[in-house]
């Protein structure tokens, strides 16, 4: 298992704003399994019953759901538009197009259980599409039928079957995501390790619910202590004299704990051929064996397996900052902000006359922002606080009224917000204008918060990557949690962003924006 984040790229799972493990998020039963004071282990997470589940545990109506409604999205309309435009045997067309449909689909394996819940699925489903487009009409242009249909309809009719392709996969994620923060649809992983790699490895894992491991066990190599807790049913010598003493000790183990996997943290003291060995022991009892090789916070898409000299390596690739998707990311922001400009023109006006009567002040407020670089410019926003809102700040910070950890101002309850402001922030209306700010190339549509000049003079080496990239409208810290996250977590999520953007995230995460504008977490 690489411990990658696994943000939205071609395949991959949600990044590290998708279901964080904080302030009971998920309850006791997602928790890892703690040892109590007579070393027993704590709550254990549900060995997924006798209920009717596939694939790790997961519910069983998610390939059928799928199925289903793949083949009758791009079947029943097809059928439909053929048999309008005159067409002999609409129905058999109707099926042709739900078959090739769903060859496509198994073939690229949407339908394996492995995958099934794993990620917000929009681009897959558009770029599976897009080859029953074309497949349809080469098929179309190689048969040579008189007559045939128009390929403007024939295309039309293949939109709705997109449609209900894209929002399946994001209802059966949110249901993943439930189950396991229910502690359902989750592996038992016994982690094996030296002392300090296992700590790492249990509190990242315990510290997030959008992976399917649950730790119960731990097999430490050496006598090092540990400082995560966690049961340990057995634990390697640091320099063994026989190999397959680890294979027992770690069958033992995994016996004991009811693991259904094992994490295996390579390094100094477990590597080579003592791994090879403890590989072979897992595989011949039926176990499964994944390799956490380090790598944190790197997205699934940028890692390629290869070889060389007998020795597996993991190619990362860099950030997408050049090439042709920065210059599509751009394209797609000056589009949208234009498209946004024109389309909500009337809802402008209309908050522009509200505000401007529901308090004294002006319509708009501009604030200096930090861009790409570093580099200031000034960004627009519909007034949310009263005129002196910015003399204010200062005495309130002086009051120890902040209830931010971090660089950042975050007052829950702020007196200087006023009651129509409120509202806007809530449903994040009061953003709209950074629209002018995207077409003019200070921000994109997605991507970190734009920080205070004021902020960034504070902000350590780390921080400043977060300015590696345009800020956003939206991004991870929006549709995370926005101001209810700690400044650790905002961080890491701009970090994730900046070192795993592509446009594939880009319109992932723009389809998780109008959820969390609809639930108001953390806008205040």
């Amino acid at each position: 298992m690489s411990e990658s984040a696994g943000e939205p790229g071609a395949e991959t799972t949600g990044g590290p704003g998708e279901e964080r493990n904080r302030a009971g998020a998920g309850g006791p039963d997602r928790a890892v399994a703690v040892a109590d004071e007579d070393g027993a282990a704590g709550p254990k997470p549900d060995r997924a019953g006798p209920k009717a589940r596939t694939g790790d545990g997961k519910a069983r109506w998610y390939r059928p759901l799928t199925v289903v409604t793949d083949a009758c999205g791009i079947g029943v309309p097809l059928a439909a538009a053929l048999e309008a435009d005159g067409q002999d045997v609409p129905v058999i067309g109707g099926l042709v197009g739900a078959g090739v449909w769903a060859v496509i689909r198994t073939l690229r394996r949407r339908y394996a259980a492995q995958r099934l819940g794993e990620s917000w699925g929009v681009l897959a489903a558009v770029r599976d599409w897009v080859l029953l487009a074309g497949v349809l009409a080469l098929a179309l242009i190689l048969s040579d039928v008189q007559n045939g249909p128009r390929p403007t309809l024939a295309l039309a009719s293949l939109m709705p079957g997109l449609a209900l392709t894209a929002t399946v996969a994001p209802v059966t994620r949110l249901h993943l995501n439930r189950q396991r923060r229910q502690a359902r649809a989750v592996r038992r992983a016994l982690v094996v390790g030296e002392p300090t790699a296992v700590d790492h490895v249990v509190g990242r894992l315990a510290a997030r619910t959008d992976h399917p491991y649950v730790v119960v066990g731990v097999v430490p190599v050496g006598f090092q202590s540990l400082g995560c807790g966690m049961p340990a049913p057995g634990r390697l010598a640091a320099f063994p004299a026989d190999l397959t003493q680890d294979a027992d000790v770690v069958l033992r183990a995994v016996e004991a704990s009811e693991a259904d996997v094992a994490l295996v943290a390579p390094g100094p003291l477990m590597a080579g051929e003592r791994l090879r060995h403890v590989s072979w022991a897992l595989h011949g009892a039926g176990l499964q064996l994944a390799v956490v090789p380090g790598l944190t916070e790197v997205a699934q898409a940028r890692v390629r397996p290869t070889s060389a000299a007998g020795l597996t390596l993991l190619q990362v690739a860099p950030p997408a900052q050049e090439g042709g998707q920065p210059w599509l990311k751009s394209l797609l922001d000056r589009a949208g902000a234009t498209v946004g400009l024109i389309l909500l023109a009337p809802l402008f006006g209309a908050l522009a006359v509200a505000v401007r009567c529901s308090s004294p002040g002006p319509v708009f407020h501009r604030q200096t922002r930090c861009g790409l670089g570093g580099g200031p410019f000034t960004m627009w926003k519909f007034r949310t606080m009263v005129v002196d809102a910015e003399a204010r700040r200062a005495e309130l910070a002086r009051a120890g009224a902040n209830q931010h950890d971090g660089h950042m101002f975050k007052m829950r309850r702020d007196p200087r917000v006023t009651r129509l402001g409120g509202a806007l922030r809530r449903l994040s209306l009061d953003e709209l204008p950074q629209l002018f700010n995207v077409l003019r190339g200070d921000m994109s549509l997605i991507g970190p918060r734009p920080p205070l000049p004021e902020e960034v003079a504070r902000y350590n080496r780390t921080e400043l990557r977060r300015l590696s990239v345009k800020p956003g409208m939206t991004g991870l810290w929006q549709v995370s949690g926005r101001s209810d996250l700690s400044w650790d977590e905002t961080v890491a999520l701009d970090l994730w962003y900046v070192d795993n953007w592509s446009v594939a995230t880009d319109v992932e995460i723009m389809t998780r924006t109008l959820r969390a504008v609809v639930d108001g977490r953390g806008a205040y």
